[in-house]
This record gives C-alpha cells, sequence and structure tokens, in this order.
C-alpha cells in the first residue's frame, strides 16, 4: 500500500501532510450526467417542475458542495477555492442533463474531490428536483476529466464512453 497517499506507516488512515508542498496555482474538471425519460428533459426544459428551477438549483448545489467538500470526504483538506464552476447543459440525445464543473486554487493540494463532488451534488440536486416525474433515473458517469498544477503537473482522462441510455 505503499502507492496511497492516505495510508500511514502502520496502515491507519490519515491526512496527507502538505505543509511542505509548493503553493501553486491548481485546477481540475469533473463531469457527470443524469439519464431521464424525455418526458422528464420537456418538462425541465419547459421549466415547469414543481420544485421550481432545476438547473439553477442544481448549479448552486454543486457550487456549495465543491466549497464544503472538506465536511463531506473525511480526509480532504480544507480549501479556499478560487473558482467554482457548474455548467448544465440539457441533453436529447442521453436523454438527460450532462453536468461539468471547473474547480480553481491556489494553493498545495488539488482540487478534483472538489469537482467530483460538486458535479455529483449537482446530479444529486437533479435527481430530487424531478423524482416525483421519474423515479428511474441514473446518475452515471461522474469522473475527473483533468486536472493540471501542482507537482505531478497536468493530467487527462482517456476518451470515455458515453453514458448507456
Amino acid at each position: 500500500m505503499s502507492g496511497l497517499t492516505h495510508i500511514d506507516a502502520s496502515g491507519a488512515a490519515a491526512m496527507v501532510d502538505v505543509s511542505d508542498k509548493d503553493v501553486t496555482s491548481r485546477t481540475a474538471v469533473a463531469e457527470g450526467a443524469v439519464v431521464m425519460l424525455p418526458e422528464t428533459l420537456a418538462l425541465i426544459r419547459a421549466g415547469d417542475a414543481k420544485k421550481g428551477d432545476v438547473l439553477g438549483v442544481a448549479r448552486v448545489a454543486g457550487i456549495m458542495a465543491a466549497k464544503k467538500t472538506h465536511e463531506l470526504i473525511p480526509l480532504c483538506h480544507p480549501l479556499t477555492v478560487s473558482k467554482v464552476a457548474v455548467d448544465l447543459v440539457l441533453d436529447e440525445a442521453l436523454p438527460g442533463v450532462r453536468v461539468t464543473a471547473v474547480v480553481k486554487v491556489s494553493g498545495q493540494t488539488g482540487v478534483e474531490m472538489e469537482a467530483l463532488t460538486a458535479v455529483s451534488v449537482a446530479c444529486l440536486t437533479v435527481y430530487d428536483m424531478v423524482k416525483a416525474a421519474d423515479r428511474g433515473m441514473r446518475i452515471e458517469a461522474v469522473r475527473l476529466l483533468r486536472k493540471d498544477g501542482g507537482k505531478s503537473g497536468s493530467w487527462r482522462a482517456e476518451e470515455a464512453p458515453a453514458p448507456s441510455t
């Protein structure tokens, strides 16, 4: 388990000590999708969801989640993020909503977990907002697309298949 950074010499879970790391600009981008019935997508597009503005509420929920990631994931460092952008796009081909999050920080550790948390919570919020119309929705393909900055530099995901329909 020597490659795992959150495991100490005795095998116990531990928060990584980042105090000796350089402060650098770091960015992470994540994506995910909520697959739903075409009728549910039409409901969102028309703005007829009983709970209100599905995309607007999900965007705010994703931003809030990125800022609170350290409260949800036990070994994440609290970060003062400098940017969180959550984009939700209606996609007839799924059918459903595609979610992308970009998170930036100048700090000693990366923001991959913040980007993934933003996408996950935005997707969960979409589900919550329209679950009365479609309980069979699926949250799929949540993944890190890229990260930049820090000692390890840049990383890009390989092309992934589209979410199943």
